[in-house]
């Protein structure tokens, strides 16, 4: 009798599973289009980088970048509170002034301005506008590492949901096995042992139904984490229910892309031309320089005791400086030193090219092998559906196992698992296939 209740009880159990599952369906449908919208708007790494990168720009002026005169406006006010001792050779008589007060104010406005430095400070503006230049990259960077990032949670996402279906029916088939083996037990057709175990099968594939739940969970956490959902648990309807994988990739057109819009082959071109913008700058040394100076003031002093009581002056002043520097000690070393560094970003660029082209060529047989293993395992699919129709007829009839019937199901289930495992690793190949060739934005418009 305890034995009787126990599989309605676990039926039971899993009502809520299912309900749960039903709601989450039924909460709405969005795409993968809609996710990446609404997380480039949210995310927090993406924001900041745009933060840095609104920076650059700011900073990628010709005024920082010394190009334009600085004007001043001063203005001062001084004073003298002091006593005089007078004694003339003539008379040998002194006389002492006390609490005598001068006053002098001086107001003026200066502009000074480089006019030529060697071409250093068009060097300095050409290395601002690099730096800004790279700051677009760099959010490009971070925006497409987000982009493949959600991508591929998102298919997981439905790789979860797939596998759930798959052992949602998995336990269906067992509790019609169960249902099957306890009316024939009770009139004699199957022993106690068949009966058990398709109770041991029946609460085995529960169980890991129940763990699936609770892995698509933490899938769907994550995708609210990289939407920048602050409900992270929210409940997410997705529209697709199925991996597609885009068969029209090339080698050589994502090659070429590679080389042509790699954004970060792209940011190190601009590296090596930074420090050869360094090293003109060094170079910049070997000219005069040029300086101008101009200035408008007014001095206003007054004499409490002097025969003159007030003077004004005003007037322009301006003036032209050209220097040229002789020698500079540490000048040589700088200039070996940033030959050096741009040897090296040529180098470093040469050795990025180099390690993309290792990663595009494995990921490019990674994604042709996965591909023909995800051909051959629909096949199989189709084979172990067949298989296990027939077994399910003959065991309907008593011509087959318990044991044999178990084989039968669990190598569809395993067929299932198989398929769906290679459709997803070959997504995940053509996901970083299009994320090296500067292709990934484009799951944005599909």
């Amino acid at each position: 009798m305890k034995n009787k209740i126990l599989w309605p009880v676990l039926f039971l159990c899993t009502l809520p599973v299912q309900a749960q599952q039903d709601m989450t369906e039924a909460e709405g449908s969005v795409t993968l289009q809609e996710c990446l919208s609404r997380g480039l708007e949210s995310n927090f790494s993406i924001r900041m980088v745009k933060n840095q990168q609104e920076t650059a720009a700011n900073n990628a002026t010709r005024a920082n970048a010394g190009m334009l005169p600085t004007v001043d406006l001063s203005a001062s006010y001084s004073g003298d509170l002091g006593s005089t001792r007078t004694t003339p050779r003539s008379t040998g008589v002194t006389t002492t002034e006390r609490g005598a007060y001068d006053g002098t104010v001086d107001a003026g406005i200066d502009l000074n301005w480089t006019i030529f430095d060697g071409f250093s400070v068009w060097t300095n503006y050409k290395q601002l506008q690099l730096l800004k230049e790279q700051g677009e990259l760099q959010t490009r960077i971070t925006i497409e590492d987000y982009v493949a990032s959600l991508t591929a949670e998102y298919y997981n996402y439905i790789q979860e949901k797939i596998r759930l279906k798959n052992f949602r029916y998995a336990m269906s088939l067992s509790r019609e096995r169960m249902r099957i083996v306890e009316v024939r037990y009770h009139i004699g057709n199957f022993s106690r042992l068949d009966y058990l175990q398709a109770k041991v099968d029946f609460n085995a594939d529960s169980a890991q139904y129940m763990k699936q739940r609770e892995v698509l969970n933490s899938s769907r956490i994550k995708l609210n984490e990289l939407m920048a959902n602050h409900d992270v648990t929210a409940l997410i309807g997705i529209r697709d229910t199925a991996i597609d994988v885009n068969p029209d990739l090339q080698y050589d057109e994502l090659w070429q892309a590679t080389l042509a819009t790699n954004a970060s082959l792209l940011m190190a071109d601009k590296n090596t031309e930074v420090v050869r913008a360094d090293y003109k700058k060094i170079m910049s040394r070997d000219y005069p320089y040029v300086r101008l100076n101009a200035g408008y003031g007014y001095t206003l002093n007054r004499y409490e005791l002097s025969s003159t009581k007030k003077r004004d002056n005003w007037g322009l002043n301006a003036g032209i400086t050209i220097g040229f520097n002789l020698f500079d000690g540490k000048r040589k070393m700088q200039k070996r030193n940033a030959q050096l560094a741009i040897e090296y970003a040529e180098l470093e660029r040469e050795d990025l090219k180099l390690s993309l082209k290792s990663d595009l060529s494995d990921l490019w047989q990674a994604y042709r092998n996965n591909w023909q293993v995800m051909l051959m395992e629909r096949q199989n699919l189709v084979a172990a559906q067949e298989n296990y129709e027939y077994a399910n007829l003959r065991y309907m009839k008593g011509d087959l196992s318990g044991f044999e019937m178990r084989e039968a199901q669990q190598s569809l289930l395993d067929a299932e698992e198989r398929l769906l495992v290679s459709e997803y690793d070959t997504k995940m190949c053509e996901i970083s296939l299009l994320q090296l060739s500067g292709k990934v934005l484009t799951y944005l418009n599909e």
